[in-house]
């Protein structure tokens, strides 16, 4: 059980500061802008995505979060990283910047298997 638990809070902390750093990046960061005209999104679609991005970080860390909020954070992320890659390969990025988000997924997943051990 300990193990699990490890493996848990070790997933979710790397997926939570990844996107918790991301959404920074969205507010503070002017090549994150242009990354978003690049790849054909509007520009609030980068302010949406951010907050959303924080809403859901925090609520996959905190541990009085209901589970019905997680799992649809769980599940928006999964939305995320698979739309994050399709738009990448779509804008003929290099596969080097298109795997990132699936590389996330993979953590996500793994976190999201863990944690329904944890909580089982």
């Amino acid at each position: 059980m300990k193990t699990n638990k490890i493996i848990y809070w070790t997933t979710t902390g790397i997926i939570t500061l990844m996107m918790l750093f991301s959404a920074f990046g969205y507010f503070t960061n002017p090549d994150m802008k242009a990354a978003f005209v690049h790849l054909g999104f509007p520009d609030y679609f980068r302010i949406e995505l951010g907050i959303l991005k924080v809403v859901g970080a925090l609520a996959l860390i905190l541990p009085m979060v209901p589970e019905k909020a997680k799992s649809f954070a769980y599940f928006g992320f999964v939305l995320t990283f698979i739309s994050a890659f399709i738009a990448h390969i779509a804008s003929g990025d290099p596969i080097s910047v298109a795997v990132m988000p699936i590389i996330f997924l993979v953590i996500l997943l793994v976190s999201y298997v863990f944690y329904r051990k944890v909580k089982a």
